[in-house]
């Protein structure tokens, strides 16, 4: 075996391994993704549907009053949903509890 064999082996060696090492990332990319969905989903598990409603909402940045137009709710029921949110999340405001979400990602 000459010298341009052998280097022709050793390129395709590499090339294989290259290509295996593209193939974990991609796996890997794709496992850290259902991570993310999985910590997501165990985050709101802990709210009430309306609850999940008002929160889906905060994170879109909808205030109080747009709230209501859109759940067809009262104010202090929307109020009174948000409270609930932030004391089980031990947030000060909701803007702080839209940042916790945001960091589990």
């Amino acid at each position: 075996m000459d010298q341009t064999e052998k280097l022709l082996m050793g390129i395709e060696n590499v090339l294989s391994i290259a290509a295996e090492l593209v193939d974990e990332v991609s796996r890997l990319k794709d496992v850290e993704e259902e991570c993310r969905i999985l910590k997501e989903k165990l985050f709101l598990k802990q709210f009430t549907k309306a609850e999940k409603e008002v929160f889906a909402l905060a994170l879109d940045g909808h205030s109080i009053s747009e709230m209501q137009k859109i759940l067809y709710k009262q104010e202090d029921t929307i109020k009174t949903q948000r409270r609930s949110i932030l004391q089980k999340l031990n947030a000060s405001s909701m803007s702080e509890a839209v940042q916790q979400f945001k960091n589990i990602s």
